[in-house]
C-alpha cells in the first residue's frame, strides 16, 4: 500500500544484497518483451560468507544451486527458493485473477473472500490503479498508513483464501517451494541468474556451521517437502496435467527426496551388514557375471557424483564431504522430517516452523574451522549414527572372522564387506567422535 511497487525483492532476515546491480540483472529479464508477460520471478543463488574452505557440513548446498536449479531453468525455471528473488507483484498477489476480473464488481464477495476486507488493497490490484497523491494533503497519507497497519496484522488473512488458494501456503513449512510450483502450474515461468565463480555473489548470508543446526534445518525442510508430496498439490498428480512431464518429475524428485533417501539408506546401512554378520550371502559372488552389474551401478553412481563436483570447480574433498553428509542426513533428519509429514497427514501432529540458529559460539566456530564435527546435538540425531557405525563395525569384524576361521567363501561375501567398508571409511568422523576425541564436541559416552 505504501509503495505499490510492481516488483518486490524477497530476502531472508540473515541475507543481504552484496551486489546492487542484481536489480538491473533481474529487470533485464522482467523487461524482456519475450519473457515478461509470463515471467513471475528471477531467482538468484544463495551464497554464504561464513563457510570454511573444507565445508564439512555441505552448507554451500552445491548440488541445488549448480546442478538442480540450472537444470530446471531449462524447463519452466527454478524453484522459488524463499530468498534472493525479484518477484512480480501481479504474480504474487493475483496470479489467479484474469484481466478484467474487477470490471463487474470491484468489491465483490469473491474478491474479499480471496484478498481480505481491505478495499484499498483490492483496488491496488487493478492494472489501472493510481495511488492517491500524498503531496496534496495529509488525509491520503494517513489513510494509507492506517490501511497498511491493517494489512500488516497477523490476523488479516483469517477466514479468507489468502494463503490457501491465492498464496498457496497450505499450512506448509515449504511454502516457498509450493508457491513457486503452483505459480508455474498456472502458466508462469521463472529465470535463474547465477554469477560465475570469479564474480562477486549478488547476495550473501549466514549458513549453518554445526551439526545440530544443520540437522534441525534439514528436518524442517524434509517435513515441508514431503508434506507437499503428500498433499493435493503433489507434483506427481497436481503437476502432471498442468505442466510438462519433465517439469513435474523435477518437482516430484525434490518433494520426495527426503523419503526416497532415508528408506534405501537405512536398508543399505543395516540389512547387508546384518546378513554378513550371520554369514548369509546377499549379493552374487565375485565370479558370477551378475556381480558386475551391482559393481557397475555402485561405481557409476559414485563416478557421476564425483564428475558433478569436479565440473563445478570443487576439489575431490568436496565429494567426500557431500557423500558423508548425504548419508548422515538420510538416516537422521530425512527420516524424522518424513515421519513428521506423515504424522501431520494423519492429523497426529500439527505443522511447526522451527527456526535455525545461525549464531555459533567461539568453540563451535573453532571446531568447524578445524574440520571437526560438533556432535553436541540431540540424542535422536546422534543415536542413529552410532547405531549404524556399530552395526557395520561388528559386521566387518564378524564377517572377516567367518572368512578366516570358519571357512566362509569370501567371494560370496565380498559385496557386503565392500559396502560396510565403504560406509565405515566415509563416516570415520563418527568413529572418531565415539572413540578418539576428547574435546567437548565428541559423542557423549552414554550414547555409545
Amino acid at each position: 500500500m505504501l509503495s505499490n511497487s510492481p516488483y518486490i525483492l524477497m530476502l531472508d532476515c540473515d541475507m543481504y544484497c552484496n551486489d546492487p546491480t542484481s536489480a538491473r540483472q533481474a529487470m533485464c529479464f522482467h523487461f524482456d518483451p519475450e519473457m515478461s508477460p509470463s515471467l513471475a520471478f528471477v531467482q538468484f543463488p544463495q551464497a554464504f560468507r561464513d563457510i570454511s574452505e573444507n565445508d564439512i557440513y555441505d552448507s554451500e548446498v552445491r548440488s541445488a544451486y549448480t546442478i538442480l536449479w540450472p537444470g530446471l531453468d531449462g524447463l519452466k525455471g527454478p524453484v522459488l527458493s524463499g530468498t534472493n528473488f525479484y518477484i512480480k507483484r501481479e504474480a504474487l498477489c493475483c496470479h489467479s485473477i484474469k484481466k478484467g476480473h474487477f470490471a463487474h464488481s470491484l468489491y465483490s464477495r469473491e474478491l474479499k473472500d480471496s484478498f481480505g476486507p481491505s478495499n484499498e488493497f483490492i483496488k491496488s490490484l487493478r492494472q489501472d490503479y493510481k495511488k492517491p497523491n500524498l503531496n496534496d494533503n495529509g488525509e491520503a497519507s494517513n489513510m494509507l498508513l492506517e490501511e497498511a497497519k491493517v494489512l500488516a496484522s497477523c490476523s488479516y488473512e483469517d477466514h479468507t483464501k489468502w494463503g490457501k488458494e491465492v498464496g498457496f501456503l497450505y499450512d506448509s513449512v515449504a511454502e516457498d517451494f509450493l508457491t513457486g510450483f503452483v505459480m508455474q502450474c498456472k502458466g508462469w515461468i521463472s529465470a535463474y541468474v547465477a554469477p560465475s565463480s570469479s564474480s562477486r555473489p549478488q547476495f550473501l548470508g549466514t549458513s549453518t556451521t554445526n551439526l545440530n543446526d544443520l540437522l534441525t534445518q534439514g528436518t524442517r525442510w524434509g517435513s515441508g517437502l514431503v508434506d507437499v508430496a503428500l498433499s493435493r498439490f503433489s507434483p506427481l498428480f497436481y503437476g502432471s496435467s498442468r505442466t510438462s512431464f519433465l517439469h513435474s518429475m523435477g518437482y516430484a524428485e525434490l518433494s520426495l527426496f527426503p523419503l526416497l533417501y532415508c528408506l534405501p539408506l537405512w536398508c543399505f546401512a543395516t540389512i547387508p551388514p546384518l546378513y554378513l554378520l550371520n554369514g548369509i550371502p546377499l549379493y552374487p559372488e565375485v565370479s558370477d557375471p551378475y556381480f558386475s552389474i551391482f559393481l557397475f551401478i555402485f561405481l557409476s553412481s559414485l563416478s557421476k557424483h564425483l564428475h558433478e563436483v569436479v565440473v563445478t570447480g570443487r576439489p575431490i574433498r568436496k565429494w567426500i564431504n557431500e557423500q558423508r553428509i548425504w548419508m548422515i542426513k538420510s538416516v537422521t533428519c530425512h527420516l524424522y522430517g518424513s515421519l513428521d509429514a506423515i504424522l501431520k497427514k494423519f492429523d497426529l501432529r500439527k505443522a511447526s516452523f522451527l527456526t535455525t540458529n545461525k549464531v555459533a559460539d567461539n568453540e563451535q566456530i573453532k571446531l568447524y574451522r578445524g574440520g571437526k564435527f560438533d556432535f553436541r546435538t540431540s540424542t535422536i540425531f546422534v543415536a542413529p549414527l552410532v547405531t549404524v557405525m556399530l552395526v557395520n563395525l561388528a559386521s566387518i569384524v564378524g564377517g572377516v572372522y567367518r572368512i578366516m576361521f570358519m571357512g566362509t567363501d569370501w567371494r560370496k561375501m565380498f559385496g557386503q564387506v565392500l559396502l560396510s567398508f565403504y560406509i565405515i571409511v566415509m563416516n570415520y568422523v563418527v568413529i572418531e567422535g565415539m572413540v578418539l576425541r576428547k574435546d567437548k564436541g565428541r559423542i557423549p559416552l552414554y550414547v555409545n
